[in-house]
């Protein structure tokens, strides 16, 4: 006998509703569902309400039938095939809300469909259900507009968070506002894409108008005269369409994109953390989706490309923010042929004059540096003498005392905790080393295996009291600094002397600065 599984409906829905987070994602999809309906026009507008917050999406596409409807409503009924949003996921992400509310025309007949506590309901183990009517057609309500009341994120959905500098780059990045579609389809219908927010939630500004076009930065291919010269060089890679095979068939990657300096990076819109938006993106229906730097030769490189390379093949998850077949051979060959294409651009003769201006720039900054660091420095010698800042500098002017100190230094790693080995009147000897012996206190310096402290100066005295007053590693400290170190006192007693560098040089003259 042979039996077929069964599917808990509610755990597939609450399942799939429960990968989308990001309250933003709900526009993402909306405007996704707007361009497959022809929509040249679409609005978007949050408001933040006292028992929630509404988001209302209005489209001038063609509408829905009824039939439409049952797919925007059930899991796994698209009609779409190939593109994003074939597997009917994404408008499960509305489930997470107080209410669903439809409203749409499609030929002459008008349709509303209301869910009411989908989120709730999905949680209590309930398939929520919508009423659909058939209402009247009124002059002048063409197309589609969907409510969200109370969209419930996984820490709360506070609409404040939701400014138009936020949701213009994630429109940019996230959304098919974004799209790359155009540089390679000269006719590519345009849709208009409107955002208005509440003035509680920001007033900086009425409204956003943008579109569905990703543009680039003005190109710049010479250098400036400033002192980033290359941060402003900017060279486009027009759209080129690449025929891949691979073992089972073939597959077309639409590939554009940029190389620029920071200045011209800046112009892009970005969304989230402005480096790691950079590189290489792998992008379905020309949204980004996921990036595949290591398709550069050089990894420390990838923040001046900006490439999407768009292929139809690859599958995405179910929240449609990573791919799911990069183990398939379509994967393998498409990054294959990325290689190969990235590697053609880093042997472009205007990337490395790109490079060496960047090299050649930084070069003068480091040395304009330097000389300004050299400067100070002379400046606090003329005015103070020499003045140790950390422990190598402590050693150069223990080696300078050596008419008066019989210590060598045979062995120095500042980033040990025993700094340095050095012999004194013939036997090796471990020592800590730093500007004051406060300071090498400070630092809980493990005193066990230490035989000798070297420092500029004893520093701060009173410190010095208080370590004997409370202490040091659960053990006591006896300070007797005129006869030459200190006592330490745990389960044994440990004797560690102090050289005291300053008074060593006292006898001499500082040194005087040659200009």
């Amino acid at each position: 006998m042979k039996k077929a599984p069964k599917v808990n409906e509610v755990n597939e829905f609450l399942e799939i509703a429960s990968d989308f987070e990001d309250p933003l994602e709900v526009i993402r999809e909306s405007l996704s569902n707007a361009y497959d309906a022809n929509a040249t026009a679409v609005d978007i507008s949050i408001k933040d309400c006292p028992d929630g917050s509404d988001i209302i999406i209005e489209d001038d596409g063609h509408g829905m039938n009824e039939r439409d409807l049952e797919s925007f409503f059930d899991l796994g009924n698209s009609q779409k095939t190939d593109s994003i949003g074939y597997k009917g996921h994404g408008t499960k992400i509305f489930y997470k809300s107080d209410r669903i509310e439809v409203t749409t025309v499609h030929d002459g007949d008008s349709y509303r469909a209301v869910m009411d506590d989908p989120w709730e309901k999905l949680n209590h183990k309930e398939l929520p259900k919508y009423e659909l009517t058939e209402r009247d057609v009124r002059p002048g309500n063409p197309g589609t507009k969907i409510k969200i009341s109370n969209f419930r994120s996984g820490q709360g959905f506070d609409a404040e968070s939701l400014t138009y500098n936020k949701i213009e780059h994630y429109l940019k990045w996230k959304t098919i506002a974004g799209s790359t579609a155009h540089f390679f389809d000269d006719g590519l219908r345009e849709m208009e894409i409107s955002v208005t927010l509440d003035d509680q939630i920001d007033d900086t500004r009425d409204e956003l108008v943008t579109n569905n076009k990703f543009e680039f930065p003005d190109e710049q291919l010479d250098p400036d005269d400033g002192e980033f010269p290359a941060e402003r060089m900017c060279k486009h890679y027009p759209g080129r369409e690449l025929s891949v095979e691979f073992d089972g068939g073939e597959t077309t990657i639409q590939i554009v994109g940029m190389v620029g300096g920071k200045e011209t990076r800046d112009e892009l819109p970005t969304y989230g953390r402005h480096s790691a938006q950079f590189g290489i993106w792998l992008a379905k229906d020309h949204i980004k989706v996921e990036r595949y730097n290591e398709a550069i030769s050089h990894d420390n490189e990838y923040l001046h490309f900006f490439f999407v390379a768009n292929c139809q093949d690859i599958e995405l998850s179910a929240n449609r923010e990573t791919i799911r077949n990069k183990s398939s051979p379509v994967f393998r060959a498409i990054r294959q042929e990325l290689e190969y294409y990235l590697s053609k651009v880093t042997q472009d003769p205007w990337f490395k004059s790109y490079l060496e201006t960047r090299k050649e720039g930084e070069q003068k900054r480091k040395a304009a540096k330097q000389q300004s660091s050299l400067k100070m420095r002379r400046e606090t010698i003329k005015a103070n003498g020499f003045q140790p800042v950390n422990s190598a500098e402590v050693l150069i002017a223990l080696e300078r005392a050596k008419t008066q100190s019989s210590i060598t230094v045979e062995d120095f790693d500042p980033a040990a905790d025993i700094h340095a080995i050095v012999r004194q009147n013939g036997h090796l000897r471990n020592a800590v080393v730093g500007p004051t012996l406060t300071e090498l206190l400070n630092d809980d310096v493990l005193l066990t295996n230490i035989d000798l402290a070297i420092c500029w100066n004893h520093g701060d005295p009173a410190e010095l009291s208080e370590y004997e007053r409370h202490g040091y590693l659960n053990g006591e400290v006896e300070m007797d600094l005129s006869d030459g170190g200190f006592t330490y006192r745990d389960e044994g007693s440990h004797n560690i002397d102090v050289i005291e560098v300053a008074p060593l040089l006292k006898p001499q003259e500082p040194a005087v600065a040659d200009d």
